[in-house]
């Protein structure tokens, strides 16, 4: 396939793991036939706790977010993903147990899906997937390690401080009270926080 035949959706998902390592032309064909777009609205549950988390998505456009309930039933946030990053429920995906998280579209979104069988498919035939697979899991394992450390050892205020200079896009495209939830604040100290 010459460049031009990919479809445009497909550009920066190369884009995004060309900065990893070069994918071949065999790559990315590979990609393409064993994945496929979703287009989805806003607030779609992509995933719900209890599921089988079979499927990682990249964002080619929009916005999403993964959350859990409490045992009184309180949403908690713990991920806002938007373009050129992947979707995934890691504990269900990476253990095939049913899922405690749900997944929910933010805004209308368009999607590159593919299949836990066609990943490990894929890992098997091209070795330069793998090293993409495990820098991209490092990364995004560094990035919760932050959060959770954040969590743990800084103040309500300082969470929002380095929240705002981490991800200033949040602010833009996400309600305060699904802010407030990701910080473990209530939606009043956020306000209080802000002014």
């Amino acid at each position: 396939m010459l460049k031009e035949d990919y479809p445009e959706a497909y550009q920066n998902l190369f884009a995004v793991f060309n900065v990893i390592h070069l994918l071949s032309d065999e790559l990315k064909a590979a990609i393409v036939n064993n994945s496929h777009l979703v287009n989805v609205k806003r607030k779609t549950i992509l995933l719900n706790a209890g599921e089988s988390s079979n499927t990682i998505y990249f964002i080619v456009s929009g916005a999403a977010r993964v959350y859990y309930l409490n045992k009184d039933g309180k949403q908690t946030n713990t991920w806002f993903l938007f373009e050129n990053e992947l979707l995934i429920s890691v504990y269900g995906f990476f253990t095939a147990q049913p899922s405690f998280e749900y997944i929910e579209t933010l805004e209308d979104s368009v999607l590159i899906a593919v299949k836990r069988e066609k990943l490990d498919e894929m890992y098997l035939q091209f070795m330069e997937f793998n090293f993409i697979g495990r820098k991209l899991t490092e990364y995004y394992y560094i990035r919760n390690e932050i959060q959770a450390n954040d969590l743990r050892m800084l103040s309500a205020k300082e969470r929002y401080g380095q929240l705002l200079k981490r991800s200033p896009q949040l602010f833009q495209r996400v309600s305060l009270g699904h802010i407030a939830s990701y910080l473990g604040i209530s939606q009043e100290t956020l306000s209080r926080i802000r002014k």
